[in-house]
């Protein structure tokens, strides 16, 4: 056994996040860790990194016990963990955060064309044509977790944890790592694999165990895998219902005109939604689908081009004003730009209403427009004073979701809307999703996820290279024509 895990429980103030949690991993094997949101596997990753001590319990490294005080240490002794949450240094370049603390030296002086050389061996491999000295803050989040990603394998790990490695990953790139995951086995090299894209789990897992409410639910084998066997390990329940009705669409809601975006100056978007639609925006990463949702929300001035809300004009590059004509955008990123991870949860959903009170801060209201989302979206949560930087991905995806459904939005422009999310509650969310379209709801997303895509969407818009390329419906609805056009070619 080459890393194990015996008896962990860790306590958070008013949480029990594990209560006596095991795993193993041996050489050369993928071990998929799975649970809902708030299960507790990011957690029982982070001691198995340096990040966090258990209360009780222990973690053994070749058969012997290691006490782990640091990630630095957990590196030292070959552990190595890429992060959900994105951990880059936004001032450094490529090149210095795929060395930071590990800096190659002779002397006082750094050896960059040395770790330039490798940052390019590294990327490459995965697919990331980046110059190492481009700076972090300048890449799509995409490019930042293929750059967490090269920077685990540069480490040279024994233990590779992958805490969501593909959540902003095109499918070409999931496929790429797929190929160097299988690499890393062949080498003898343990992964344990954090994901709550199910069909990831039946592609690379050699054995799967389960997490559910902070304590271990299960283990399931190779040959036992499938879908229906990880989802009850999970949830321990049957997720049932049809997420998806026919929608009856009305009157156009949402209308871009000649829209061009600084990413694609020479490209014109158009398109409409109408009310109790759902569309869904499919391409490539860097097709310019994010960079025209924050142009339509206002975040980034359009070049060119008109937008109009329901027949009305709507002033382009003001998020304010697109808030009051009644856009809202939930982000690609959440942590950078749809939450205040230092406030609580209240305060966060409450935020974009709060102008309801006056001139003064309403408690009960921010208090029953929290307790409502809360409910509402299966929050998972102490209370509502909760820090939202407390929570796990999933739930903070759902507070961004929540904050925005309180304003009553005519039009919801969602960028990856289930990125980190469990099964579970991707699954309430599509329902809140075709909820708010049979009321009236117009609703324009970006996901990755062809999946996704096909299941959600009444038509299905394809960008390449800053423009509208084709537009899909009924039985062209398909992941093959998707990919055709986002790759250029003619929909037979």
């Amino acid at each position: 056994m080459l890393l194990s895990a015996h008896g962990v429980s860790k306590s958070f103030p008013g949480v029990l996040a594990l209560d006596d949690v095991s795993i193993e991993a041996r050489c050369g094997e993928v071990v998929a860790l799975i649970g809902e949101n708030g299960a507790g596997k990011s957690t029982l990753m982070k001691i198995l990194a340096g990040l966090h001590r258990p209360d009780t319990g222990s973690v053994l490294l070749d058969g012997e016990q290691v006490d782990l005080h640091s990630p630095i240490d957990a590196l030292h002794r070959g552990i190595a963990l890429i992060h959900q949450e994105l951990s880059l240094c936004d001032n450094l370049t490529v090149s210095g955060a795929m060395f930071l603390g590990a800096e190659l030296r002779r002397g006082p002086f750094l050896l960059e064309r040395e770790m330039a050389a490798i940052t390019r061996h590294w990327t490459s491999r995965l697919g990331l044509d980046v110059d190492p000295q481009t700076k972090v803050s300048s890449l799509r989040p995409g490019q930042l977790q293929m750059l967490e990603i090269a920077r685990a394998l540069r480490s040279q790990a024994r233990v590779l944890i992958m805490d969501e490695p593909t959540s902003s990953l095109t499918q070409v790139e999931v496929d790429r790592l797929f190929l160097v995951v299988q690499e890393l086995k062949l080498k003898g090299i343990a992964v344990i694999y954090i994901t709550h894209r199910l069909s990831e789990i039946e592609t690379l897992a050699d054995r799967v165990v389960g997490l559910r409410d902070g304590r271990n639910s299960g283990e399931l084998h190779r040959a036992d895998v499938s879908h229906d066997a990880l989802v009850h390990l999970m949830v321990g329940r049957e997720l049932s219902g049809k997420i998806r009705r026919p929608h009856q669409p009305g009157e156009v809601a949402l209308e871009v005109h000649g829209v061009r975006t600084r990413a694609y100056p020479n490209a014109e978007v158009n398109l409409s939604v109408r009310r109790g639609e759902v569309v869904a925006i499919a391409g490539l990463l860097g097709a310019g689908r994010s960079e025209l949702l924050r142009a339509l929300f206002g975040v980034d001035m359009p070049l060119d081009g008109s937008v109009q809300i329901a027949g009305d004009s709507l002033p382009l590059g003001d998020p304010r004003k697109a808030v009051s004509a009644g856009v809202a955008l939930l982000p690609e990123d959440r942590k950078s730009e749809g939450l205040l991870l230092s406030m609580t949860v209240a305060e966060n959903l409450s935020l974009p209403t709060l102008h309801r009170c006056g001139w003064w801060l309403d408690r009960k209201y921010q208090s029953e427009v929290a307790e409502a989302s809360i409910q509402e979206l299966g929050i998972t949560c102490s209370s509502a004073d909760q820090l939202a930087g407390s929570l796990s991905g999933g739930n903070q995806q759902k507070i961004v979701l929540g904050k925005w459904l309180a304003t009553n939005p005519k039009v919801l422009l969602l960028d990856e809307p289930t990125r980190g999310v469990d099964v579970g509650a991707r699954a309430e969310i599509y329902r809140r999703l075709d909820d708010l379209a049979q009321d009236g709801l117009a609703v324009l997303f970006v996901s990755s996820e062809l999946e996704e895509v096909l299941l959600l969407a009444d038509r299905v818009l394809v960008m390449r290279d800053g423009e509208i390329r084709g537009q899909l419906s009924g039985d062209e609805r398909t992941e093959k024509n998707i990919m055709l056009l986002a790759t250029g070619a003619e929909v037979s």
